[in-house]
């Protein structure tokens, strides 16, 4: 029901107050599966009801929306009776949390007077005219969305109470300065450290592996070394831009009688007009013309069309198409001839015909070039779709291979070489092509060669007739053909392991105070400090965020993986407060308030859920 509102009037602040007045129903018709029997209420609340007659409306009134909104697939989820079942408790479920809302503001003390609904009508955008409320218009719209005043005065005031409502959480959930300051502080904060990184690649480069060690590593990860699946091809392709045609005289003679109107210039027309405000205004200037006042000079000074008015009233040359009815049925047909007033719909006018030209067809020698040229083309299309034709036959017909076609074709098929589905050859690199070769259409049983495929059409009148002629199946490449890639995985494998060791050692050893001497041991030395933020990408950086705050004038320690796959020791010498500027704190308070707020109502709606006394009417299913 809403949405035909918005879209009637769009403007945001009332998308606010009518997302906020109307319940959201996905539902079926006036079925008795959710509220039966004998009782004359959906449910009560806390002895409140909320009886069938408001229930059904809402659903009537839902279900047209949503015919109009998704037509044909509407039925199609109204026929699935379990899913209707359940939204309409859905809806019963809102409508019961609304009646808790209600008196839940009424126990708050709080209310809605007539004035504050009239006065949140008259201020209403889409209801005003000039800026000021339009009572004929407020009452149009909402008949068009089958809405009263006063249906939707008890929505607004709904929509309105329950603001208030939300607004007293916000006040009571809110974030404190200090506490802002507090996480901005967090948030910005800064980490100055220093880092001393174990070459991976260098300790791989010095590490040895055993025969077992590299068929152990390959049998594990066969699935790491994989030749893709891999296709040959054999087809045919026809091409009407190969497939030029002679034209004769007779050909090209016979197309220019046949298709004159390509060649032919149509018919011009030249007006001035002068447009008027009123009808009394254009007979006054037609007066004055048939007296023998100057058009262009009229046109100047009466003309409310400023464009045609610079010019004197001129249109410019107009064909049949760009002429405008009002022209078109003026009566003019001689150079010169006034016209009477004529209504139309930008006012009134008073046009004059200067002149005309008559349709000219183009003479046969000044378009003999491009009339060969599409006579060629179009032989040339009728010898592709014919040949196509033959094509096609051929290849069903002897569907073992291709020869029946390349005679018909008069044309060698070509053989490709071996390719993946990534890898498709330039000439066959078409979607209509590539679905079939990998279809799995054209292939025989246990990847042998299956059948010709059909003609295969792509742009610019080209087609593929092809068969698959070779195929090898997923598999795993041979040890001998992957083994010096087998032999470095194995070996960066264990210098990682080694590495990590390494900074573990050297990490007890730092935390000990016994750093220095054991880090020139390993030939290590720490770079310059850094400082670094949260918003930092690199996962050292990030590593340093994790660390125990360093005491003073000692520096806390760490391991971190860098993006190249090195470890790296980090030392943490400083954690420094950032600041924040004042917009993005303010920005991040709200946010928090407003999370914090979102929190507290659904708690609120909850709690309100469980304290309630909810009985509903017959065959409604609380556990829906």
């Amino acid at each position: 029901m809403m949405d035909n509102l918005r879209a009637s009037a769009n403007h945001v602040v009332l998308k606010i107050i009518l997302g906020l007045i109307i319940v959201s129903f996905i539902l079926t018709g006036v079925g008795n599966y959710l509220i039966g029997g004998n009782t004359n209420y959906a449910a009560k609340v806390n002895g409140q009801e909320i009886d069938r007659a408001r229930f059904e409306g809402e659903v009537a009134r839902e279900r047209t929306r949503l015919q109009n909104q998704l037509g044909e697939q509407f039925s199609v989820l109204a026929a699935d009776e379990n899913f209707m079942k359940s939204r309409r408790q859905q809806v019963l479920n809102q409508l019961i949390d609304q009646t808790l809302l209600d008196q839940y503001a009424k126990e708050l003390g709080l209310g809605i007077s007539d004035e504050q609904i009239k006065k949140a009508i008259f201020s209403t955008p889409m209801f005003q005219n000039n800026g000021k409320f339009d009572n004929e218009r407020f009452t149009s719209l909402l008949a068009a969305n089958q809405m009263t005043p006063d249906t939707y005065a008890q929505g607004l005031r709904n929509q309105l109470l329950n603001q208030q409502v939300v607004n007293a959480v916000l006040g009571t959930d809110f974030t404190l300065k200090g506490e802002a300051d507090e996480i901005a502080a967090l948030v910005s904060q800064q980490r100055v450290m220093r880092q001393a990184t174990i070459d991976v690649k260098a300790l791989a480069a010095k590490q040895q592996t055993s025969e077992e060690e590299v068929n152990a590593y390959y049998t594990q990860h066969k699935n790491d070394y994989l030749t893709p699946e891999q296709y040959r091809v054999s087809y045919i392709k026809l091409d009407a831009a190969e497939m030029a045609q002679p034209a004769t005289d007779a050909d090209i003679q016979a197309y220019y009688d046949e298709h004159k109107d390509e060649f032919t210039t149509p018919a011009r027309h030249r007006y001035s007009v002068i447009q008027t405000k009123t009808e009394e205004q254009a007979q006054q200037v037609l007066d004055a013309l048939k007296k023998g006042g100057d058009f262009a000079a009229l046109a100047k000074e009466k003309s409310t069309d400023i464009i045609s008015a610079r010019n004197g009233g001129d249109m410019g040359w107009l064909e049949e198409s760009t002429t405008p009815d009002e022209l078109k049925n003026a009566g003019l047909k001689d150079k010169g001839q006034l016209s009477g007033v004529i209504t139309s719909s930008v006012g009134f006018l008073v046009a004059r015909l200067d002149d005309t030209q008559p349709a000219q067809v183009k003479p046969l020698n000044d378009v003999r070039d491009a009339v060969t040229a599409k006579v060629k083309q179009d032989k040339a299309l009728d010898a592709y779709f014919a040949l196509q034709q033959k094509v096609s036959e051929a290849a069903s017909n002897d569907n073992t291979s291709l020869q029946a076609a390349e005679q018909v074709a008069d044309v060698k098929a070509v053989q490709t070489g071996w390719f993946s589905r990534d890898q498709l050859p330039e000439e066959l690199n078409f979607k209509p092509v590539s679905d079939a070769v990998f279809g799995g259409a054209l292939l025989g049983s246990n990847g042998a060669p299956g059948n010709n495929s059909d003609i295969i059409t792509v742009e610019g009148d080209r087609a593929f007739v092809l068969r698959i002629t070779d195929h090898k199946a997923e598999a795993a490449k041979p040890l001998d053909e992957v083994r010096a890639q087998v032999t470095e995985t194995v070996k960066l494998n264990k210098a990682q392991q080694q590495a990590k060791q390494d900074a573990q050692k050297l990490l007890s050893a730092l935390q000990t105070g016994k750093g220095d001497e054991a880090m020139k041991a390993a030939n290590l030395s720490f770079g310059e400090a850094k400082t670094v933020g949260r918003n930092a990408g690199d996962p050292v950086s990030q590593a340093a965020f994790n660390l125990p705050m360093p005491a003073k004038g000692k520096a806390s320690y760490g391991v971190a993986d860098d993006a190249q796959g090195n470890v790296v020791l980090l030392a943490l010498d400083e954690v420094r407060s950032g600041t924040m500027p004042e917009e993005q704190k303010k920005a991040m308070t709200q946010g928090l308030a407003q999370n914090n707020a979102s929190i507290a109502f659904d708690a609120l709606m909850q709690n309100l859920r469980k304290e309630a006394k909810i009985k509903y009417g017959d065959m409604a299913d609380p556990q829906q």
